[in-house]
């Protein structure tokens, strides 16, 4: 080949060849990128729970979107501090970020209770969810959490609770009279409302107290926790599918810390949290749709509230968070938002 031919071709050739590199380069560069930001976060799940195996894919997920960039360790419940002094570990940025919830920072303001869970509320976790996305729900979140040096970044809902009993619970009028346990706070007014008598135990007491019969039944999980406990031998009626309660978890992270991420960043923790509340609800949905079809032959027996019944619940629940919310004016924002949102999709 002439000598000028030659020439002519080299910086096209070149060319080809420092394109073709910098393509690979950028095609390999995001799987071997070394991580920017580590981060350890807690969560309340316990080790080897599908919840804690559904969080440790969320810390997954978010460091293969990020192309490793942001790495998290997830931490089981109890590994650095008890669930209590979570929030405030997280705040000191002691810890960077929680799979918490709300309900563990009530001392501070009812306003964290409203918005993890508002009891008697809603039907579906994608409901509170479209309120939270949609309804303005994540805006007073931030504005609630960032008053702690804290961001909330979403909510994380593992399905309608379910109430275990030894005696049956068609309705609101066959509360009268049975001790539950319950935790202080809307799920225990509501239901004295209806003539039951809360309890408040520890959680290491519910078994036991089910057995002597010091309580007749218990605000626990969903249908497939409570029978992962084994209440259902002692106590064979399930309300199912469940209404009461449906706490949600959380991720917040120190608003330092957040403040640090590039925004591309912050959109990957947005986005896999999004996925990981309904991974976590669908998830939880299929193990409780298991339990539920072979309910007979496990000697529980189901008891499914109408429509009415479940109307009539709401309706008192929700002049009982009118008066806790009175004191708090974060509360007073929560609740009427969801109120006016419950009253937009039929609710109320």
């Amino acid at each position: 080949m002439p000598k000028r031919l030659i020439s002519m071709r080299l910086p096209h050739v070149l060319a080809g060849l420092f394109a073709l590199v910098a393509w690979f380069g950028l095609a390999a560069g995001p799987a071997a990128a070394e991580a920017q930001f580590k981060w350890r976060m807690q969560t309340l799940w316990a080790a080897g729970s599908i919840n804690m195996k559904v969080f440790e894919d969320f810390c997954r997920t978010v460091s293969e979107m990020s192309g490793g960039r942001l790495e998290i360790e997830p931490l089981p419940n109890g590994t650095v501090v008890g669930p209590l002094e979570l929030f405030d570990t997280v705040a000191q940025g002691i810890l960077d970020g929680q799979n918490g919830g709300g309900g563990y920072a009530a001392s501070k303001d009812v306003a964290f209770v409203m918005l993890g869970d508002l009891a008697g509320a809603y039907e579906r976790p994608d409901q509170m969810q479209a309120w939270y996305e949609y309804g303005g729900g994540k805006e007073l979140a931030r504005e609630l959490y960032a008053k702690y040096n804290t961001y909330h970044v979403g909510l994380v809902w593992h399905g309608m609770e379910s109430i275990p009993s030894k005696v049956a619970v068609a309705g609101t009028a066959d509360f009268k009279g049975v001790k539950m346990r319950a935790p202080t706070g809307a799920v225990s007014k509501i239901l004295e409302r209806f003539g039951a008598a809360p309890v408040n135990l520890p959680g290491s007491e519910v078994y036991t107290s089910l057995e002597r019969g010091v309580i007749d039944a218990t605000d626990w999980g969903t249908l497939s926790m409570n029978v992962d406990l084994g209440f259902q031998k002692i106590a064979k009626y399930q309300i199912y599918p469940g209404f009461h309660s449906m706490p949600a978890t959380d991720i917040v992270v120190n608003m330092d810390r957040w403040r640090a991420l590039p925004d591309d960043l912050k959109s990957v923790l947005t986005v896999a949290t999004r996925d990981f509340g309904r991974d976590m609800y669908q998830r939880l949905m299929i193990e409780d749709a298991k339990i539920a079809a072979a309910a007979e032959s496990r000697g529980i027996v189901l008891v499914d509230w109408n429509a009415g019944e479940r109307r009539r619940f709401r309706e008192v629940a929700a002049e009982v968070w009118q008066d806790l919310a009175k004191d708090s004016d974060m509360a007073r924002k929560i609740v009427d938002s969801q109120t006016s949102f419950l009253r937009q999709i039929g609710l109320l």
